[in-house]
């Protein structure tokens, strides 16, 4: 039975309706390792980028020390966040949380949400959350360090998931994103799942998340199913027996 370990953000567990129990069989983490008969260990915390993976595959001493170690494949599916618009520098962003007092947050937070879209339609997106170049860097690390302890360590990415939007309107940097993602896969030699085919169908129905970021059921099922799919060709695992 593989055990997976999977390196995320929030589409690791929000649903059509908002954040699941990581246990959820629905989300795609979990229909992934139940197609190929294992076990699954999701890292992964809403507004996470590449570096923040990073951050916690070398920082957090169960990830390095314990799930890496019994890991039969790593899964990373971060870039997503890295890819948004933004409207101010991301460290100022990250900061408002240690502002105080606390009324003084809750304000900057509030201001923060009402102009952010503002901002971002007034100066066409051009700022990106985590610029690629720094999104590639931590993706490479994350690889060269998972494989320092792991050298023949099974990899599967996912490129950045299509989205649309209230708080994040503009899609400037999905395609070329997306591209970005495709030609780091062929240089590291590593696969890369394509997101676009799998999410969109949901996206244009109505059928995901109303805030136009997260997915509904039926995209975690395809996701999770692309995902599996991509392990079986890095042998991993056994795919899943249909009916007789």
């Amino acid at each position: 039975m593989p055990r997976l370990l999977l390196l995320g953000d929030s589409l690791s567990f929000h649903g059509p309706a908002g954040p699941e129990l990581l246990t959820d069989p629905r989300l795609f983490p979990n229909v992934m390792a139940a197609a190929v008969g294992g076990d699954v260990d999701v890292v992964a915390r809403i507004g996470w980028t590449t570096r923040d993976a990073w951050w916690a595959m070398t920082k957090d001493p169960r990830v390095w020390s314990i799930l890496l170690p019994q890991a039969d494949a790593l899964v990373v599916t971060v870039g997503g966040m890295d890819h948004l618009p933004a409207s101010i520098p991301t460290y100022l962003r990250e900061g408002i949380p240690y502002l105080r007092p606390g009324w003084l947050r809750r304000r900057v937070r509030t201001a923060y949400h009402a102009v952010s879209p503002r901002l971002i339609r007034l100066t066409g997106g051009r700022m990106r959350q985590l610029p690629q170049a720094a999104s590639e860097h931590y993706l490479t690390r994350i690889v060269q360090g998972a494989r320092h302890y792991r050298p023949d360590l099974p990899v599967l990415v996912t490129a950045p998931s299509p989205y649309d939007a209230r708080i994040y309107p503009s899609q400037r940097h999905h395609r070329s994103a997306v591209l970005a993602a495709r030609r780091w896969g062929r240089r590291h030699a590593i696969p890369v799942v394509d997101l676009d085919p799998l999410v969109m169908p949901g996206l244009s129905a109505g059928t995901n998340n109303p805030d136009g970021m997260h997915w509904g059921w039926d995209t975690h099922r395809r996701v999770g199913t692309a995902l599996a799919a991509g392990l079986t060709e890095l042998h991993v695992g056994q795919p899943e027996a249909g009916p007789n």
